[in-house]
This record gives structure tokens, C-alpha cells and sequence, in this order.
């Protein structure tokens, strides 16, 4: 949660990241890994801020975003496993709102983030490409969807005095699975073929 004179910046910064992620997530992972730790502790510590408190949550924001990346760059393997749980917990919600609506159960995704974390010990390289390839690539569309001024990702920054960023607004719209598989398979390709390279 920012204030929301900060939601352009953000998504920028979300699409940018998203794009390194897509693009180069294999080699730069631990960068990739103190960004999403930075995006993720500073969306917990903002939240626990109250909405009027502008000052209060752009410092939870930062000192969050810092002990995130910090938790994240220094707890590789950790991160690998985390990743791994992530890309699991994110197909099976994207794959549930197309079966039935709400959110799936809680052992489903206990489970598929498991099977996730395991599959991403044992197949590193590949579970670090095809993660952050397609971790990236969803980043880059809630990024760029914010900075369009997307109705859907955007709809509570208008009604409210902050920004909420919801990873999960943009899977309503129809063409973002297409998009989404379509840039996830591009990133995958070229971190294989030449950013992701074994030298």
C-alpha cells in the first residue's frame, strides 16, 4: 500500500523489475530475488500502516522492502524453495478462476506450494528460468497495466487515498493469460538460449 501520487513510479519500477525477472532471471537471480523480497516486504510493512499516515507508510514501505530483500537475497536456497512455492501457489490460483470462481482451497494450495518448492530444489536451473521467466512476465503485465490506468488493477486507487497493489486483479481480464504465457515463454526462451547460458 502506497499513497496514490506514488502508484505511477511503482508500476514503473514493477514493470522494469518484471522485465529483468522475464529476461535475465537466471543469471541475475539474486538481484531478482532482492527485488521481489523488497516488493514484498514493503507491501506487508505499508499495509500495517493506516491510510492517512502518508510519511508513515513510504518508511514501512522502504525498511520493509529492505529486510524483504535482505530475508531473500541472503536465504538463496530459501529463495529458490520460495520461488518455486510462489510459481506453484500462482498457477494453481490462475488455473482455479478459470474452473470455478473464488479461491481455491487452502491444502490445494499448501500442495502446489510444496510440490512447487521441491520440484525448484531438484531442478534448480530450470525452475529458476521458467519462474522468473514467468514471474517476470506477470510482474511486467501488473506494471503495465497500472501504468496504462488499467480499471481492473487500478480499481481501488481511485475510491481510496492509496494505492493496494493486487497481484491477482489483472487475471480477470481475458487476453492476460495469452499474454502472460506468451512473454513467460519468450523470457524462458531467451534465459536459455543466451542470458542464462552455462559459461
Amino acid at each position: 500500500m502506497l499513497p496514490q501520487a506514488y502508484e505511477l513510479p511503482a508500476a514503473l519500477f514493477l514493470f522494469l523489475a518484471g522485465a529483468v525477472s522475464c529476461l535475465a532471471g537466471y543469471r541475475l537471480f539474486k538481484l531478482v530475488l532482492g527485488i521481489y523480497g523488497f516488493i514484498l516486504g514493503a507491501g506487508l510493512a505499508s499495509s500495517a500502516m493506516g491510510a492517512s499516515n502518508t510519511v508513515g507508510m513510504i518508511a514501512a514501505a522502504l525498511a520493509g522492502g529492505i529486510v524483504g530483500a535482505l530475508i531473500l537475497v541472503f536465504a538463496y536456497f530459501i529463495g529458490i524453495a520460495l520461488v518455486g512455492a510462489g510459481l506453484g501457489a500462482l498457477v494453481l490460483h490462475f488455473g482455479w478462476s478459470y474452473m470455478r470462481p473464488g479461491d481455491p482451497p487452502a491444502l490445494a494450495v499448501i500442495g502446489m506450494a510444496l510440490v512447487g518448492a521441491i520440484g525448484a530444489m531438484v531442478l534448480q536451473r530450470y525452475v529458476i528460468v521458467v519462474s522468473t521467466a514467468f514471474g517476470g512476465a506477470w510482474t511486467m503485465i501488473l506494471g503495465g497495466l497500472a501504468l496504462a490506468g488499467d480499471r481492473v488493477a487500478a480499481r481501488t486507487a481511485h475510491s481510496q487515498p492509496v494505492w493496494i497493489l493486487y497481484p491477482t486483479a489483472a487475471s480477470t481480464a481475458k487476453w492476460v493469460p495469452i499474454a502472460w504465457v506468451a512473454l513467460g515463454v519468450v523470457g524462458a526462451a531467451v534465459q536459455l538460449g543466451i542470458t542464462g547460458r552455462k559459461s
